[in-house]
């Protein structure tokens, strides 16, 4: 493995920068497990509305598949004028009480995970971190018209009581935050992560109030004091709009009508067996079913992967 020290560009002498306050990781990686787009809103949520100072970043040479993610460029009249390439990076993020963390977003790496990992490695002994908390969003089969449901898991039983859901064994493709959060414990990080279930039938749209729910999770485990003033007006926009195409279609009207019962059914059978969490809890579907759901979200990514990879092959043939 070639050194993982060289994947990181630090923006200053790495010995000048000051360690946390709260010695915790934030990871928040766009893509492949963003449903929603949950993770992105949230993670620029944080860094437009708290104070923040760059870090550091990783090589996006290294790491990033740039035919899969095309970068998007900017054509004015007759010539190309910018080009958001993509980023990896490390961000000092201090909450309204005035406490610093680290936030490392930026999309998901495509190549190299192991040396990513022990990139990681090096961040977390150089800034003495004990916390990890990882935010991600997936499909879920429940209505939009009841509250957002968030899982929390890990390997910290005092941050997960109450707040996680019973799904058994299931296997999942593998993911970078699912890999980090497994591997910062197996250091011995209280490593945990925050997941929100988006209605299925919205995955692909941008749906603000899955980042509020992140974040009101993440606030939940960290004890941080996050503000989700601004997403609130983004999020009623996109409850207006899934309404109105709501309207006149008596087909979709009756999936939500049907989502609506099972919610409210599922919800009471377990207020009757557990008690309440303060966070907000989702409809707990089988195993079968949220593993299918999961599946058939991660197949429809690959899909639109694969008529990139196949249209960059024509472009250069």
């Amino acid at each position: 493995m070639r050194s993982p020290k060289k994947l990181i560009s630090y923006q200053r002498d790495v010995d000048t920068i000051a360690r946390p306050s709260l010695p915790t990781l934030v990871h928040a990686f766009q893509g492949f497990v963003d449903a929603g787009a949950g993770v992105r809103l949230a993670a620029a949520h944080l860094r437009d509305t708290c104070e923040t100072e760059l870090i550091a970043t990783f090589d996006p040479d290294e790491l990033i598949d740039y035919r899969a993610r095309r970068p998007r460029m900017t054509f004015s009249s007759d010539h190309f004028t910018s080009v958001d390439n993509p980023k990896l990076a490390l961000t000092r993020v201090i909450d309204e009480s005035g406490r610093d963390f680290l936030l490392l977003d930026g999309p998901e790496p495509d190549y190299q995970w192991n040396r990513f990992l022990a990139a990681i490695d090096l961040i977390v002994d150089e800034f003495e971190l004990t916390h990890a908390v990882g935010l991600t969003a997936i499909p879920w089969p429940s209505p939009h018209t009841r509250p957002i449901g968030i899982t929390v898991h890990g390997n910290d039983p005092q941050l997960i009581a109450g707040r996680s859901a019973v799904l058994g064994d299931i296997e999942v493709p593998g993911h970078m935050g699912a890999l980090l959060e497994l591997h910062l414990g197996q250091r011995g990080l209280s490593s945990v992560g925050v997941t929100a279930q988006v209605p299925h039938y919205l995955v692909q749209f941008e749906y603000p109030r899955c980042a509020m729910a992140l974040l009101e999770g993440l606030t939940d485990v960290t004890g941080l004091d996050l503000s989700v003033v601004g997403l609130e007006d983004q999020a009623s926009k996109a409850d207006g709009e899934v309404t109105q195409q709501l309207d006149g279609n008596e087909e979709f009207a009756a999936v939500v009508t049907a989502l609506e019962l099972q919610y409210d059914q599922m919800l009471e059978a377990r207020s009757a067996l557990t008690k309440p969490s303060s966070a907000p809890q989702g409809v707990v579907p089988s195993g079968d079913e949220i593993a299918a759901q999961v599946e058939e979200f991660l197949a429809g990514l690959q899909i639109d992967t694969d008529k990139e990879d196949k249209s960059g092959r024509d472009d250069v043939g």
